[in-house]
């Protein structure tokens, strides 16, 4: 057996976990294999909203293991308030949820440090969650982690004070104030680090590894999006960890022959939360009527996003790097009632026409070329068969699938798991 993989092609909120739930039913064990509370998958079913930041979005499918791979940086608290809220639906998580021993910990002095260091940056900072996702990365890497395996050892209290120590030590070097009581935030933290103990905590590339050789069905599923990869994202403007195919094999212990299907999700549009170079954004009224329309407010931080044309040029960069097999075009409702619609095919970089991703995506040294389209009216929230799609959005989805080379394999109408088309 193989592993298939979700992942995002553009800046992150593409609606990954959507399509990961509708798709579970055919998997038996679904991974998180990076990233950390930062995520906010959303899920819509039986009119009720749920947002997920650090589990994966099979969990409220019954008989299904979901686990959380070495990849992942784990905040307990944020997990702690996760898993209640699962509870409180009557989400049974026994024999349904695993941690791998491997997954760092997010301390809090980590979110304290991400918050000092964006501060000190000023009108240049990048746009964090402040979830203290790169400070515990920057851990990892540098050897000084505390990973949920320290758990199950006598010291690890002595680990947490030690590098807490050196944390507070680091923030002072900022020279910025924060208000924080060291003393709550530790209470806190120990608290939910035992509600966490409950989690079985597993070693993880072994559990997947012989899964596979057993026959089971896993799914990877993957967080924020390819255009955010530490590597081959809009850098400096991105996360901490690698977004794209390559870090699912990182993150979860799975050896690159051992992939199958890569499934690439992408909005019929753009949308970028945070700072960064965004060359088809819209600052006009129809930049506005797609925010609207498409609630385009962060899953985990509430800012708004910002909304621009679909990017073929960032799309097929995505496309390459992951070894994309099958696409998802996600919000194609939304577009509805726009007369006109543009697709970026080219960009205009340093006075010569180029149809790849360059070194720098600011505005100074690029101007994006667009072949414009009939836009559609129909509400199409109803449809569940995409011959039945307005004529115009299926020559958008051709013109697509012609750029690119691939076919659009999932049409998503709606937010809801019952508003997609398999094709």
């Amino acid at each position: 057996m193989k592993i298939d993989m979700i992942l995002g092609l553009q800046w992150g909120d593409e609606g990954k976990g959507k399509i990961v739930d509708v798709l579970t039913r055919n998997y038996d064990i679904i991974a998180r294999f990076q990233g950390g509370p930062n995520a906010g998958h959303t899920l819509i079913f039986d009119g009720i909203k749920h947002v997920l930041h650090t589990i994966p979005s099979g969990i409220f499918h019954k008989n299904k293991i979901n686990v959380v791979g070495n990849g992942v940086v784990i905040d307990p608290v944020i997990f702690k308030n996760e898993i209640e809220k699962l509870k409180a639906v009557g989400v049974d998580l026994k024999n349904k949820l695993y941690i791998s021993k491997k997954a760092h910990l997010i301390l809090p002095t980590h979110r304290l440090i991400d918050q000092a260091s964006e501060l000190s940056k000023g009108s240049k900072k990048i746009g964090s969650t402040l979830k203290g996702i790169g400070p515990t990365y920057m851990d990892k890497t540098g050897r000084n982690g505390l990973r949920i395996g320290d758990l199950e050892e006598d010291d690890w209290t002595n680990k947490y004070e030690n590098l807490k120590n050196k944390h507070l030590d680091l923030i002072k070097n900022f020279n910025v104030h924060i208000d924080f009581d060291i003393e709550e935030l530790s209470n806190n933290f120990f608290d939910s680090i035992d509600y966490i103990k409950d989690i079985k905590f597993i070693d993880s590339e072994h559990f997947f590894n012989e899964s596979l050789k057993n026959g089971k069905k896993i799914i990877a599923e993957g967080a924020q999006g390819s255009l955010l990869d530490i590597d081959f994202g809009t850098y400096p403007f991105v996360t901490s960890s690698t977004t794209t195919a390559a870090g699912a094999c990182t993150g979860l212990g799975i050896a690159p022959n051992k992939i199958n299907e890569v499934i690439g999700i992408f909005k019929a549009y753009t949308t970028r939360v945070g700072s960064g170079p965004f060359p088809t954004e819209l600052h006009d009224d129809i930049g506005k009527k797609i925010a609207q329309v498409g609630k385009e407010f962060g899953a985990t931080t509430g800012r708004p996003r910002r909304c621009g044309w679909l990017d073929l040029v960032a799309l097929k960069h995505s496309i390459i790097i992951n070894g994309v097999t099958k696409l998802a075009i996600m919000k194609g409702d939304v577009l509805s009632g726009i007369k006109k619609i543009k697709i970026c095919t080219k960009y205009k970089y340093r006075g010569e026409l180029i149809d790849h991703l360059p070194f720098s995506l600011e505005s100074k040294n690029l101007e994006p070329i667009y072949e414009v389209f009939d836009g559609w009216d129909d509400d199409i929230t109803d449809l569940n068969d995409h011959k039945n799609l307005p004529n115009t959005f299926i020559n958008y989805i051709n013109f697509i699938e012609k750029q690119v080379g691939l076919k659009i394999k999932i049409i998503s109408v709606g937010p809801d798991r019952k508003q997609t088309i398999i094709v």
